[in-house]
């Protein structure tokens, strides 16, 4: 009878060998068994393999080199190499470990021995670390480059995605001074959905009802927030309310959006190649879109001229759009639409702007980042038109921060304000009624107290 398999050792268990001399010891045989795997394998012959067959392939050879030097290592520390080669050669290397955390909702990285991770919205410090400087742009390098783009002393700065939708923003020497930075704003592999966010005390269930009758009634919605603050997980769980017959298609700087409809088309940006030419930004693609039959259209974010073309595919028949911007008030969105629509270049006189604005945007949503890290939908306001310098809007849920736990976390509750929406007939039109007591003016308190904690990515 064969003897057992020995038990795989988890990736972050801890090396047998101790000291500071044997963890040198092994940090050099697994860089002398990483070179001797690179040169000692058929890479035309691995050209053939899937990518969990050349997972095998590696593992094999690794395990094999390993074996040939039994006397530095035994069974749990060849185990943990082999992991960690693998990670080496497939993976973001020492950051692996955290990008099986599920907990993990972001990871920053200051230069390669200053690594912090985000945990229900609380930074800590890690001890996870890199070689050397040269090891954390390697890796950047490579998860970049599978998504077509590239970074180096000509091009400092990207903005990728890694292959689980997880999004990743590097800027290198000679911009950042102690080596690279980099940010990775995790998503899980399971969307939050409307159901979890009002679980999570992020939204009250009444709000949530109204943002959904306004999608399925084709209304537009603008997502507004700081950065962190949940902008694109709202838009990802507003998107499952359109219907499954309808053809959407979505325009992103680096792939965020998860719609879950079967006809759904997407589009990303491009930036210059080596030479210099080449870049396709939001705008072409949106005019692009425009010529393929959409019937709502779905930007991850405007933030240039492209705000005009949404603009204009709102008012001309593609009505149900979604996207989001960055700001920090509702009406203060609106403003920042009428500064990008003029980063267009027309000379448009600002009260053409402003009505523009009013008849496509219906519904604007605040979302905020609040103390101790709580994201909350802070505002849904609806628009109500324009009159001389400003907009008409109404408020017709608001939450309240009331104060701070001692875990300094922010408190509050949800109010209704009493105000009925203008749109409610629109929405009873489209077969989507809601019932004028949802308004009511009252306090609304959903979920359970401490949900908050779980909540967005």
């Amino acid at each position: 009878m064969p003897p057992a398999a020995p038990e795989r050792a988890p990736a972050n268990a801890p090396p047998v060998a101790a000291g500071p001399d044997a963890a040198d010891e092994l940090r050099k045989f697994k860089a002398q068994l990483h070179r001797r795997l690179v040169v000692g394998m058929d890479l035309t012959a691995l050209n053939a393999l899937s990518r969990e067959q050349l997972r095998q392939e590696v593992r094999r050879v690794a395990e094999e080199l390993c074996q040939r030097s039994p006397n530095l290592l035994n069974q749990q520390e060849r185990e943990r190499l082999v992991n960690e080669v693998l990670d080496e050669t497939f993976g973001l290397g020492p950051l692996e470990t955290l990008m099986r955390d599920p907990t993990i909702s972001d990871i920053l990285i200051n230069g390669p021995h200053t690594v912090y991770a985000e945990r229900h919205g609380r930074l800590e410090l890690t001890d996870v670390k890199f070689t050397d400087a040269a090891h954390l742009l390697h890796i950047v390098q490579r998860v970049v480059t599978q998504t077509g783009r590239r970074v180096d002393e000509t091009c400092p700065m990207v903005d990728s995605r890694l292959p689980d939708g997880s999004r990743i923003n590097a800027i290198i020497p000679p911009l950042a001074l102690d080596g690279a930075l980099v940010s990775i704003r995790r998503f899980g592999s399971k969307p939050i959905r409307a159901a979890d966010l009002v679980a999570n005390r992020s939204i009250p269930a009444e709000a949530m009802d109204f943002l959904a009758a306004c999608v399925r009634a084709r209304l537009n919605v603008v997502v507004s927030g700081g950065t962190g603050s949940g902008k694109t997980t709202l838009l990802n769980a507003l998107s499952a309310f359109i219907p499954h017959d309808e053809r959407v298609i979505t325009i992103e700087d680096a792939a965020e959006l998860r719609l879950q409809q079967p006809h759904v088309g997407r589009m990303e940006t491009r930036p210059n190649n080596i030479e210099g030419v080449g870049a396709v930004g939001t705008r072409e693609l949106v005019r692009n879109a425009l010529r393929m039959r959409p019937d709502r259209i779905v930007i991850g974010e405007c933030r240039g001229p492209e705000a005009l073309d949404m603009l204009q595919a709102m008012n001309t028949g593609h009505d149900g759009s979604l996207t989001t911007v960055h700001a920090n008030d509702t009406r203060e969105a609106l403003g920042r639409l009428e500064v990008m629509v003029g980063m267009a270049g027309f000379d448009l006189p600002m009260w053409v702007i402003r009505r523009q604005i009013a008849a496509a945007v219906h519904v604007v949503v605040q979302v905020s980042r609040l103390v101790g890290g709580a994201r909350k939908v802070t505002k849904v306001s609806e628009v109500t038109g324009a009159e001389g310098d400003n907009f008409v809007m109404q408020d017709l849920f608001v939450f309240q921060q009331t104060g701070v736990d001692a875990d300094r976390r922010a408190q509050g509750c949800f109010h209704a304000t009493g105000l009925r929406p203008n749109c409610l007939e629109r929405l009873e039109a489209h077969g989507h009624p809601l019932s004028v007591d949802l308004f009511r003016k009252r306090i609304l308190q959903p979920g359970a107290p401490g949900a908050e904690r779980s909540a967005w990515k």
